[in-house]
């Protein structure tokens, strides 16, 4: 019975925009930073996958100089993108900062999930900083003034567009990075991270990809990018174009380089850092099938982590009581784990 009711309610959240645009399928080799040299997509794509996940500390680089602006009246941190997009709009990054001004010892990066508005996460950060932890909120890439018109929605970060998937997605971790740069430029000693949704994604792939995040907790977990995107409620009208075009074993091997499961081994050969992984039972946008396929591969490569399951669904876990339970697994964990 609260299976079938979460469902339902699932299923309505999830559509209550009606401004989902059906786009077309791309490959997109445009937007890869490698030249193709005339070979197929299919061909390309796959090969530069590979090389990406073998190299994947060069992928996920970050230059050497950053040029950050702050406004002290307003909190508001912005730089130059590491990642150049066609799209002027998207090439500056924002961030909110929370700062706990007795100290500056502790301190986390939040990443919101897709099409998170303005201000989403803003009563997360300020939890955090009455905890006595600095909190800076990330703007993920295509959002709020990063998205060019005339888009009403973040499709380029999760599109029918095979190379610009792969470029947005790299570009966000990038982002990641370099606010935690900034963090660590500011003196914090001890630094956590935490994402929701495709935040979760993006976090991951940061913590695996910076060993200087201190811990970490992934609210909303999968294995394969493909498969949340092929399987999931909220990105249909993506699936709707792809697989006209494209097989779902195709899909997964070409989004291998920005999906967790490429990556375990890599994070099974660090040092141990505290982890904490939340899902719902009730979720169909990332179906839980793939949230226990990543415990089963951290399980599997002996990864020391924490998991929690919320018995409700992607969407209402936003809802009272569990959006409240949610915020204090996420809390409590980075409380006691960032000393």
């Amino acid at each position: 019975m609260l299976k079938r009711y979460m469902h339902r309610r699932e299923r309505h959240f999830a559509m209550l925009n009606d401004n989902r645009v059906v786009r077309p399928f791309e490959w997109g080799a445009e937007f890869i930073d490698e030249a193709r040299d005339g070979r197929p997509p299919a061909e390309f794509f796959g090969d530069y996958s590979q090389k990406a996940v073998a190299a994947s500390d060069e992928f996920f680089a970050l230059p050497a100089d950053h040029d950050f602006r702050f406004r002290m009246e307003n909190h508001e941190l912005t730089w130059s993108s590491a990642l150049w997009t066609p799209y002027s709009e998207n090439n500056t990054a924002y961030a909110h900062y929370f700062p706990v001004e007795k100290h500056r010892k502790k301190a986390v990066v939040i990443l919101p999930h897709w099409n998170a508005r303005e201000g989403t996460y803003f009563d997360l950060g300020k939890v955090f900083r009455k905890v006595g932890i600095s909190a800076l909120r990330l703007t993920l890439p295509y959002h709020e003034r990063r998205m060019p018109p005339p888009l009403e929605r973040a499709d380029y970060l999760v599109a029918p567009n095979v190379g610009q998937t792969i470029q947005s997605v790299r570009q966000a971790v990038l982002d990641t990075k370099t606010a935690v740069h900034w963090l660590k430029k500011q003196g914090y000693e001890k630094i956590g991270i935490v994402g929701t949704s495709i935040g979760s994604c993006v976090a991951f792939l940061s913590f695996v990809h910076d060993e200087t995040l201190a811990a970490g907790v992934f609210n909303h977990v999968s294995s394969y990018f493909a498969d949340v995107v092929w399987k999931g409620l909220s990105t249909y009208h993506v699936r709707e174009s792809l697989h006209r075009e494209i097989e779902l074993e195709d899909l997964r091997e070409y989004w291998l380089p920005i999906s967790p499961a490429a990556y375990m081994k890599k994070l099974a050969a660090q040092s141990a850092r505290p982890q904490r992984y939340i899902y719902t039972l009730y979720d169909l946008t990332f179906p839980i099938e793939l949230s226990l396929q990543t415990l089963s591969l951290l399980r599997e490569n002996n990864i020391k982590h924490h998991k929690t399951a919320l018995p409700c669904g992607h969407y209402t876990l936003g809802e009272k009581p569990w959006v409240y339970l949610d915020g204090y697994k996420i809390i409590s964990f980075l409380r006691r784990n960032l000393k």
